[in-house]
């Protein structure tokens, strides 16, 4: 659902025929007043705002929106007049992800919408990690190495794992105990090599994939 919030009533018509067309749904609003009636209700994917609208003007809807806990990651796309820069640069310090100068083109607005909403789409991130013979699936919370399953402790996976994101990367031995045991750990460093040496071996030959940098720490060399 996009919301549309502009006074016009021809203008507000036109855009919510459009992106009907385009395959979206959409409602429009001539004030804020109904819009924040709406919102109560109904979150929507996008809100198109146009900065002058009788009452609360778009500027401030959009001050409220951005410091809303419920609203907050709404994205929006302002409305300005043609030539009024202030308004521009005060929307986008404000939290504005895009602006339509009027007047605009419906294609225009169609374009705009489309590339705010990829950019606003979270980015799928796999939950399987691999390293050569080793793969670590992060949803199932499983390891296996050279094929066979790897029952690990809880720390030893979450070091597993760190290594795993981050191949090729030396951790300290500092890095790993606020990484994995929380900043508050009151625990020694030594207590990060013991459980590199289990991990190792219950890793078996994968388990040389976790090298030691003499001096400063650990980090995962193997192909990926």
């Amino acid at each position: 659902m996009i919301y549309c919030v502009e006074d016009d009533s021809g203008i507000r018509d036109l855009m919510l025929y459009t992106l009907n067309a385009a395959g979206f749904e959409a409602k429009g609003f001539a004030d804020g007043a109904a819009f924040w009636d709406a919102l109560a209700s109904q979150r929507p994917r996008l809100i198109l705002l146009d900065i002058m609208l009788p009452g609360e003007d778009g500027l401030s809807i959009l001050k409220r929106l951005r410091a809303s806990s419920l609203a907050a990651g709404i994205p929006v796309i302002l409305a300005t007049a043609k030539g009024t820069e202030y308004d521009k640069v005060i929307g986008l310090d404000l939290g504005a992800d895009d602006y339509l100068a009027k007047p605009f083109g419906m294609m225009e607005m169609i374009s705009r919408v489309k590339a705010v909403l990829r950019r606003a789409e979270p980015k799928y991130v796999s939950s399987i990690l691999q390293a050569g013979r080793l793969i670590l699936n992060a949803e199932e919370h499983t390891v296996t190495a050279n094929g066979v399953r790897i029952d690990l402790t809880l720390k030893e996976f979450e070091l597993l794992k760190l290594f795993m994101e981050n191949p090729g990367r030396v951790f300290t031995r500092d890095q790993l105990l606020q990484a994995v045991w929380g900043i508050d750990y009151l625990g020694e460093s030594r207590t990060v090599d013991v459980h590199i040496g289990t991990l190792r071996t219950k890793l078996g030959s994968c388990g040389d994939c976790i090298k030691t940098v003499r001096g400063v720490g650990y980090r995962l060399e193997a192909a990926l």
